[in-house]
């Protein structure tokens, strides 16, 4: 397996990458006026934003049609993208869509992901935005890619380009003359700029998008291949382990270095500062080294920690920043009931199950890093600051990591092994966190509190909804140096930019905070705070998976003070047509409303459309309740989908089965264990996460393909509403209507005994 992309052209790319955009001859019709302007004004970037602003998805901000597909002489064909596969299944759906514009087989693709030194710059794989972002910029580019090469053998060949025939990379005329794509690319320069429009394909003509292309990732992960950074594999590797401090701001006033020298395969003891790590031979050998030193540090007393029992409280006082997401008011009845509820929700791991690695190689003067940190620029940016090199000796190389969806410590343990690296170069360094560090030091989910409450008129509809959440950004990604763990612990310690919040419609901890039902008069504010006693950042879904779940059992309260049956009452205040086909289809495949159930049974109804932008999802369930003990079981799911033009179908299910999956533990089970002394969440029996015993019995997706539409986003769609429907089944099992997470367990136990 090929750990760097060595096939790959970088003279020109590094150049473009320099912003070096000046050019002197028109690219194609229509942009002599704006390369004018681009020489005529130091701002070139800037520039090239705005005239490219028309272009689809990341097209705007990589404009150039060879930064994202390249033809040799010989016919090969590399498209690239800057997203990263997460397990999401992306890498096969994007092969699929340019696939599909470039009329050829997806097996006679090359197809790279995210690489400094190769691809585009698409910043983070993050926020269900790999679809609709380098989804559409593909789809584009390619369909402009093939419109210019058949252009160029139509006129080779003195013929129409509308009677040319395109397969597999050979342009046909009706006689029977080719030319493949190597060679029309002779007579085409795939080094200008994209335009706003494209000869798109006509839906009803695909044959790979919209078809379940087996995932290219699989094969490797279940027959034990080479699928992970944590697999590689290199001549002459040596393997790296650190030692973390206790507790934050801790600092490290004395080590047993001379004792671990002298241990078995240890070369090197690494320390700048805080930060602390041992090399060795043979990775057995520096775990048993680390833990050594570890044991023989000492360490001065760091920083105390919340108190669980008042960290909601807390963050009424450290949420300094009131600002106003939503403040619509129109005509509406008298109202005549008022109800009002408080939610609350506690912090969370990330809990990947492989502990988070890196592979770095400093190398005549050049670093590179193997990582799996879902936005290999941002990260290779902070690296250059904190290695004060320049960026264009800095590369980040993506492969995929065991466990992530969302900030976990890929980046951490890449800046860890471009650190040890450096200190030894030309020996490429394999850095792995231990158990304990990837639970203790990961940037954990912020805590959150929600206050709704909302008013009925005599005819029970909703005639005002005021909403409040107090929690922080969710979002503190790799902005500068100083975000990146180990640098915050060097002698010269780099420090953190402001954390800031996220602005709608995306939203941070706000996220889904703006209920997308039609009601007269709403009033949402985001109480931000700056600061968080914890080490908080993104988790999947950020604060989508809160406020849809606040919004979601609110709507059942209501529609209970009104008289109402859930769906009904959700559907009269929607107006959205493409939400109305999602809710209904949900209850329709669920059978709603449900007969009389078993003791101890119930079912709930939730719907949302991810971050009022991307996918729409309606689901029902029915769980069951073990009155002894709290477990609650999802025992079947029957979930509708509308991510407008589906790619792969089946990675369109996973993703949403494993999103149901992955929001019943958070709600059920998850919270983070700690004290005013350390975290207590050290590993998998401290930190519980739902077990294969405990998965639904049935999780049926059901999804509305909408040929030629956009890509939405789907992959943490359905987070939000799944806590909602299992909120709402919960109200129907027990009679106890919930809203303090996690909602199963001792504490649903005793609310079930009173």
């Amino acid at each position: 397996m090929s750990l760097d992309h060595d096939d790959v052209n970088e003279g020109r790319r590094r150049f473009l990458m320099s912003g070096a955009l000046v050019v002197s001859f028109s690219l194609f019709p229509g942009v002599r006026a704006m390369a004018q302007e681009v020489i005529a004004d130091e701002g070139a970037a800037v520039h090239i934003g705005k005239a490219t602003q028309t272009l689809a998805g990341s097209l705007k901000t990589n404009p150039y049609l060879d930064a994202w597909i390249k033809i040799d002489p010989a016919g090969k064909v590399t498209v690239y993208t800057g997203k990263v596969e997460l397990g999401t299944g992306v890498r096969t759906a994007l092969l699929q869509v340019a696939a599909e514009e470039l009329d050829m087989a997806p097996a006679l693709i090359t197809f790279l992901t995210a690489d400094t030194g190769a691809s585009p710059d698409e910043g983070l794989t993050a926020g269900s935005h790999t679809m609709a972002d380098s989804g559409s910029a593909l789809l584009n580019a390619a369909a402009q890619v093939r419109g210019l090469l058949v252009d160029a053998a139509a006129a080779k060949f003195g013929v129409s380009s509308t009677v040319l025939n395109v397969r597999n990379a050979v342009i046909k005329t009706p006689d029977g003359r080719s030319m493949t794509y190597g060679q029309a690319v002779g007579f085409v320069d795939l080094h200008r700029l994209a335009t706003p429009s494209s000869p798109l394909k006509d839906p009803a003509t695909f044959n790979v998008i919209g078809t379940s292309l087996p995932r290219l990732d699989i094969p490797g992960k279940v027959s034990g291949g080479v699928s992970y950074v944590q697999d590689i594999t290199m001549p002459g590797m040596l393997h790296a382990r650190v030692v973390m401090p206790p507790v934050y701001d801790a600092q490290l006033m004395q080590t047993n270095t001379p004792e671990i020298l002298k241990m078995p395969g240890v070369i090197k003891v690494i320390r700048d500062g805080s930060m602390l790590a041992v090399v060795a031979k043979g990775e057995w050998q520096a775990v048993q080294a680390q833990r050594a030193l570890a044991a023989g540090s000492q360490w001065s007393g760091g920083r105390t920690l919340p108190d669980p029992a008042t960290v909601h409280r807390d963050l009424k006082t450290i949420s300094t920043q009131h600002i106003e997401i939503a403040n619509t008011h129109s005509a509406a009845g008298a109202p005549v009931k008022t109800l009002s509820a408080k939610y609350t929700k506690r912090y969370m791991l990330h809990g990947s199950i492989g502990p988070s690695c890196s592979v770095a190689l400093f190398k005549d003067g050049v670093m590179t890093v193997w990582t799996h940190s879902q936005g290999v620029y941002p990260l290779r940016d902070g690296l250059t600051e904190m290695l004060s090199l320049p960026k264009e000796q800095v590369r980040c190389i993506h492969m995929e990591g065991s466990g992530c969806y969302g900030h976990n410590g890929a980046d951490d343990v890449a800046a860890h092994a471009a650190l040890i690296a450096r200190e030894l170069p030309g020996q490429p360094v394999r850095v792995q966190w231990m158990r304990e560090q990837e639970h203790t030091w990961d940037h954990f989910t912020p805590a959150m509190v929600t206050e709704v409450s909302a008013s009925l008129d005599a005819g029970g509809s909703i005639v005002d909804w005021n909403y409040a959440l107090w929690s922080s950004s969710h979002n503190e990604r790799i902005v500068n140096a100083g975000r990146l763990l180990p640098a915050r612990m060097l002698a010269k310690p780099f420090v953190s930019a402001p954390s800031v919040p996220m602005v709608q419609p995306e939203g941070g901890g706000d996220r889904n905070a703006i209920p997308l039902y039609t009601l007269p008069n709403v009033h949402v504010m985001n109480n931000f705070s700056p600061t968080m006693p914890l080490q908080t950042s993104a988790m999947r879904s950020l604060g989508a998976h809160m406020n849809v779940f606040a919004i979601e059992t609110f709507m059942d309260e209501l529609a209970a003070a009104a008289g109402a049956d859930p769906v009904a009452f959700r559907l009269k205040h929607m107006q959205d047509p493409r939400a109305h086909d999602v809710i209904k289809l949900a209850a329709e495949k669920f059978g709603w409303p449900r007969a009389a159930r078993k003791r101890n049974h119930g079912v709930g109804f939730a719907f949302g459309k991810y971050k009022n932008l991307m996918a729409y999802v309606a689901m029902a369930v029915e769980i069951s309740v073990v009155p002894e003990t709290g477990q609650v079981m999802l025992e079947h799911a029957e979930v509708a989908v509308d991510c407008g033009q589906g790619v792969n179908p089946d990675g369109i299910r996973n993703q949403i089965e494993g999103g149901v999956l992955q929001s019943a533990s958070w709600t059920l089970y998850e919270e983070l264990k700690f004290d005013t002394s350390r975290i207590r969440s050290f590993d998998w029996s401290s930190y519980p996460i739902l077990r294969f015993s405990a998965v639904p019995r049935a999780v049926n997706v059901h999804l509305i393909n909408r040929p030629g539409m956009p890509f939405l986003g789907v992959a943490e769609a359905s987070m939000g509403p799944t806590a909602g429907a299992l909120g709402n089944a919960l109200f129907d099992a027990t009679g106890q209507r919930l809203r303090d997470l996690p909602l199963a367990g001792e504490s649903l136990r005793k609310r079930i005994d009173v």
